[in-house]
């Protein structure tokens, strides 16, 4: 058995830890350890609060995927903002970020919480999409078997 599920948010703050709870709570039931949970809702959080904040006032909303099996979580968030920037530009982006910047973070942080972490925008359409996954480590005690 998988877990599946996917929101559609609205682009406002509030948001973002709706997304972090939901991902905890399925997690935790599911017994997920819980710093593999923390990690992942973490990163969870940095890529919605890129949504939230990059994704431009003509989007009024972005959509969350999560994934669960036995050894891994997928996780995928998009925009139809503008998107990242040409690659030429947003790889002077991914560099190391200056100790008195208040923004940049976020996606460095995504990188290192995550196994395999992908930046990019929607084909054919405008929009981000940040995807990120983890292997799972699960409690002794796991309620749930996935395995079916």
């Amino acid at each position: 058995m998988s877990i599946w599920w996917s929101l559609h948010l609205r682009r406002e703050a509030a948001s973002v830890p709706l997304a972090r709870r939901l991902l905890l709570g399925a997690m935790e039931t599911a017994g997920v350890d819980p710093d593999t949970s923390y990690d992942l809702s973490l990163a969870l959080g940095e890529a919605c609060a890129n949504a939230v904040e990059h994704a431009g006032e003509k989007s009024a909303e972005f959509r969350v995927t999560a994934y669960l099996d036995d050894e891994r979580c997928c996780i995928e968030v998009a925009d139809s903002g503008p998107g990242f920037p040409s690659e030429p530009h947003f790889s002077r982006l991914r560099g190391p970020v200056p100790a008195d910047a208040e923004n940049g973070r976020g996606l460095r942080l995504i990188e290192e919480l995550a196994d395999h972490v992908h930046f990019g925008n929607r084909a054919g359409r405008s929009g981000a999409v940040v995807s990120f996954d983890k292997s799972l480590k699960w409690r002794p005690d796991a309620p749930l078997t996935l395995t079916g």
